[in-house]
Formats: C-alpha cells, sequence, structure tokens
C-alpha cells in the first residue's frame, strides 16, 4: 500500500524528536505482560486466571473505550492492587520508563498515589518503602537509560481527608532528594470536596520546591477549574480541557502561565470529550487563544497508546501542524519539574 507521503514525513518528524512526557499514571504505564509477573509473584487471589483475560482487565480497547471515568477508575483500582508492594513498586517504575525510552521519550514524568500501593491484604505496608521502592527503580531506570531524565510525582487524593492528604506532601517533601519532583491532586469526584482546603498542602510543596500540578476540568464544572488557578495557583494543569468553554478563563490561564497537559486518547476512550470533532475545537479553541499545552498519554499500556501514536493522531486529523507539534514537544521540556528540564 502507498502511504502519503506528506504523512510519512511527519510520522519521520516525530520520532526524530526526543519526546517529552508530562502525564503519565503508573497504574497505566506497566505493560501487561509485567503486570502479569507482578501479579503471580504476589499471589493475589480473585484475579483473572488467563492471560489474556488479564489483559483484557487492565486495558482500554481502542475500538471500544470505557463507559465513562468511573469505569476508567475502576480498571486503576486493579492496577493499583498489584502494584502494593514494595517490589512491585521498584519493577513497575523501572519498566516503565525503560519502556517510555524505546518509544522515544527522553523526558518522563511518573505520577501515583502511594496510599493507594500500600494496601496488601489486611495489613497496610509502610508508606516510606513503597516510596523508596519507587525511587530504587527510577535510580536503576536512570543508570540503565542514561539518555533519559524522569522523576516522580506523588498524588494526593479528592476522597481523602486532609490528614491522609497531609501524610502525603510530607513525604514528598521528605524524598524530594530522591526523586520526588511534584505534587498532584487527582482521584474520583467527591461531594464535598473542595480544592481550596488543600491551598496550606500546596504551598507548602510550593516552598521547597516542588512543582504543582492538578487535575481538574476533565470532567464536572469549570467552577472547580477557576478554584484551583484561584486558590492553588499551579504551574500546571491535568486535562484541564473544560477551560475550552471559557473565554474569561482561558485569559486568566495565559495570565498566569498555567500549562495544560491534554491527553487526547484518554478522553476520547473515556467519553471526556464526545469525538474527535469535539477534540479538534477544544484543540482549536485553546491554541485562538495563546493557551500553551503539552500532548501526554495518560497511561499508555492502559490505553494501547504511545506519545509518537497521540502526535500521529493529532497531525492525521489536522489538529495539529508540525510546527505546533514542536511547540508542544518543546514546552513539555522546558515546563518538566525534572531538574534540567
Amino acid at each position: 500500500m502507498c502511504l502519503d507521503p506528506a504523512a510519512e514525513a511527519q510520522r519521520a518528524m516525530v520520532r526524530g524528536m526526543p519526546l517529552a512526557e508530562l502525564h503519565a499514571h503508573l497504574g497505566g504505564s506497566v505493560a501487561p505482560p509485567t503486570m502479569w509477573t507482578l501479579l503471580h509473584r504476589q499471589g493475589l487471589a480473585n484475579l483473572p486466571k488467563d492471560y489474556w483475560s488479564f489483559e483484557k482487565a487492565i486495558t482500554v480497547s481502542p475500538e471500544e473505550g470505557v463507559a465513562d471515568l468511573a469505569a476508567y477508575d475502576r480498571i486503576f483500582h486493579l492496577t493499583e492492587r498489584i502494584q502494593s508492594s514494595p517490589m512491585a513498586m521498584e519493577l513497575s517504575v523501572h519498566d516503565t520508563i525503560g519502556g517510555a525510552y524505546r518509544h522515544g521519550v527522553e523526558c518522563l514524568e511518573l505520577r501515583y498515589n502511594p496510599m493507594k500501593r500500600n494496601l496488601h491484604g489486611t495489613h497496610p505496608l509502610d508508606l516510606d518503602h513503597i516510596i523508596m521502592a519507587s525511587s530504587r527503580g527510577l535510580d536503576t531506570a536512570l543508570l540503565e537509560y542514561p539518555q533519559m531524565r524522569a522523576g516522580l510525582i506523588l498524588m494526593m487524593d479528592r476522597t481523602f481527608d486532609y490528614e491522609l492528604n497531609a501524610i502525603i506532601v510530607q513525604k514528598a517533601l521528605r524524598y524530594r532528594d530522591r526523586g520526588i519532583v511534584g505534587i498532584d491532586v487527582a482521584g474520583p469526584p467527591q461531594a464535598g470536596f473542595s480544592y481550596r482546603t488543600l491551598a496550606p498542602l500546596i504551598e507548602e510543596a510550593r516552598q521547597v520546591g516542588l512543582g504543582i500540578t492538578i487535575h481538574t476540568g476533565e470532567e464536572g464544572s469549570i467552577d472547580d477549574v477557576w478554584e484551583v488557578v484561584e486558590y492553588l495557583h499551579p504551574q500546571r494543569i491535568g486535562h484541564g480541557i473544560l477551560s475550552a468553554h471559557d473565554q474569561q478563563l482561558m485569559d486568566r490561564l495565559v495570565r498566569d502561565d498555567i500549562v495544560l497537559e491534554i491527553c487526547p486518547t484518554s478522553n476520547l476512550l473515556t467519553h471526556a470529550v464526545r469525538d474527535l470533532s469535539e477534540l479538534r475545537w477544544i484543540l482549536h479553541r485553546l491554541r485562538a487563544h495563546g493557551v500553551r499545552f503539552t500532548i501526554n498519554t495518560d497511561g499508555p499500556e492502559m490505553l494501547c497508546t504511545s506519545l509518537r501514536r497521540e502526535y500521529d493522531l493529532l497531525l492525521s486529523e489536522g489538529m495539529l501542524d508540525d510546527d505546533s507539534v514542536r511547540t508542544c514537544n518543546t514546552l513539555a521540556h522546558e515546563v518538566s519539574f525534572v531538574r534540567g528540564g
């Protein structure tokens, strides 16, 4: 089959760039065969006993997607359980960094919630061991792939109370010299949750030099994005696609130089955006109003994608051109929380 020379040239351009991925969840970034190995090493029960059934359980079909973001969260609950041990965390981080490098990524930020990795049976594991194991995986991978720059982001959760989230921030402060580069707030929506209550914790992290990125604007209300901007003052926002519907909000993002972390395939497969037409409209609106954004996978293995494929999709659908792809990737390197980024 003859391929369009222009399309081939675009693909070659993407494959020639050292890519930067800023928004990847550890629970969605480990290859299924590695997750299968971890499942067996930990002797976990009540999970699929056949590999192909297991792979289907921890991935999102590119053809079918998932019903909604709640269904997407349920897949993460499974991968978080499998990653709940120091051994599993070390191998997961190591495997992900190596896999990213083999797909052209040379700057990678991985995010995870350590409290969702210490629920092993009826006896919670020590958070310090979980975090130190992830740091060992990071160190080993960077030794093996010296071209890589990588760091870890610890995530607070919208379903946690203030005290639990405060513990996560304290751990980030303690291990900021062991590869922890930033703080995030994520998790499923929770009635009564308010971002502003976390402002003291966010400010504490900011004061010691940790990067601040916050999940908001993927679902819910535009008011949530406004609350994050007004009270948490992040450098970056995870997703943030609802911002395209609010002219004043886009102006504020530009004024405060807040960068969005856009995850195209994730938003399509979870129905955070309706279809390619809506995604095209969102990206056009953001670009037209000067809102800066990066392109990311959210979780390449779970979503059966890669950062190269994300750029290929946007190029083939005419949502980005060659220059804007280079701009997005250069920006990702520039705003990375990894030192030297």
